[in-house]
């Protein structure tokens, strides 16, 4: 029998695992079905059950149902532990404007102001700061690029409360229906790991808008935050700061939280476990493992951005960015740096699929339990 999203609301929303990603409502709206959208957090619902036609395709492309999983890998040419490598690398930004501006390197952000200098994309999917945090904006100029870089915060809480949330994530995809009004044809994507799964199912099935992209960059991610959440007090009281204070928030070996008078607070990852959205619990992709090209701080020192090349596509795209826009990590400064970053990310994506694994046992449990 089909499944609906009736039984994503069920086996979804219901147990906690969904990622906000907005995937479904996105494809929903560019068929014009308009059969559903999301609420001021980023979760999906009815907008229109009238409409809605139960084509199950909502159901398919959702990231927590892992349908069209063995399909994905096989198009990825996914291979254990972490997906297909081409290579490793640590690069930063050259224009230290970028640095400066973007997270970490600035790597992406070179990245894709080069891809639109050089006529390469019509557009990106990023996510803009805002007084109220991020949210999922479709950038059309260099401008744009770099207006969206890096993490900010906003003082203002406003109706969306994101500013109190890790400042990574926004349902970026959501911003796929802006191609309604102005379409595009060649568009790089950036986004989570289950923003990027959500990509690829769409384009296994090829189905609208997943067709207008063409390059997807994804960030590596321990899981988003809800910094209001009380549990967050205790770590606020431990380490002696106040949320409020912070100016920056990136992620290496800990959370370095950077404060407004230029204080760096570092908290290990697994102590923000109490504050983590739950359905991280069931996301098992640290490294953004179908993306062409994976970023992340982790393994590389500050002010540098650890990459994965993962796809000829991204790697054509990543050469011509490492002679024109980024330089690389002089080897003959330490020989062993990459060595030990590939390391890293191989022992963290290790434990996210070993906590993933459990979780999903002891959910299981429940559930025969509870019948």
């Amino acid at each position: 029998m089909k499944k609906t999203f009736f039984n994503l609301i069920q086996e979804v929303q219901k147990e906690g695992k969904c990622n906000h990603c907005g995937g479904c409502v996105t494809f929903c709206s560019a068929i014009s079905y308009d059969a559903l959208s999301m609420d001021d957090h980023g979760k999906p619902f009815f907008n229109d059950i009238n409409k809605c036609n139960e084509c199950g395709l909502c159901y398919t492309i959702c990231p927590q149902t892992h349908e069209l999983d063995e399909e994905i890998k096989q198009n990825a040419q996914w291979e254990e532990p972490i997906g297909h490598t081409i290579n490793f690398t640590v690069t930063r930004a050259n224009d230290p404007v970028i640095r400066q501006k973007g997270t970490d390197g600035g790597v992406v952000t070179a990245i894709l102001s080069h891809l639109f200098d050089t006529g390469k994309i019509d557009g990106a999917i990023v996510s803009m700061p805002t007084p109220h945090g991020r949210v999922p904006f479709l950038a059309k100029s260099t401008k744009e690029i770099l207006d969206s870089a890096g993490s900010h915060f906003g003082d203002s809480q406003g109706m969306y409360q994101f500013s109190k949330d890790y400042d990574t994530f926004s349902p970026s995809i959501k911003a796929l229906s802006e191609l309604k009004a102005s379409p595009m044809d060649r568009l790089a994507f950036v986004g989570t790991p289950c923003q990027i799964n959500t990509i690829r199912k769409m384009q296994a099935l090829n189905i609208v808008p997943s067709d207008s992209i063409s390059l997807c960059l994804g960030l590596f991610c321990s899981g988003n935050y809800f910094f209001h959440d009380k549990s967050f007090a205790n770590l606020e009281e431990k380490y002696q700061f106040k949320y409020t204070d912070v100016e920056t928030i990136n992620v290496k070996d800990n959370f370095i939280f950077t404060m407004k008078s230029g204080k760096q607070v570092f908290i290990p990852v697994p102590e923000l476990r109490p504050v983590r959205r739950p359905a991280c619990d069931f996301c098992e992709d640290f490294s953004a493992e179908y993306a062409d090209i994976s970023f992340g701080g982790l393994g590389a020192e500050h002010g540098w951005t650890t990459a994965i090349i993962r796809t000829p596509q991204g790697r054509n795209v990543f050469e011509d960015a490492l002679e024109n826009v980024l330089t690389s990590f002089r080897l003959e400064d330490n020989p062993k740096y990459i060595t030990h970053a590939e390391k890293k990310i191989f022992d963290v994506s290790r434990q996210k699929k070993e906590l993933f694994e459990q979780n999903q046992m002891n959910r299981n449990k429940e559930v025969s339990l509870a019948q």
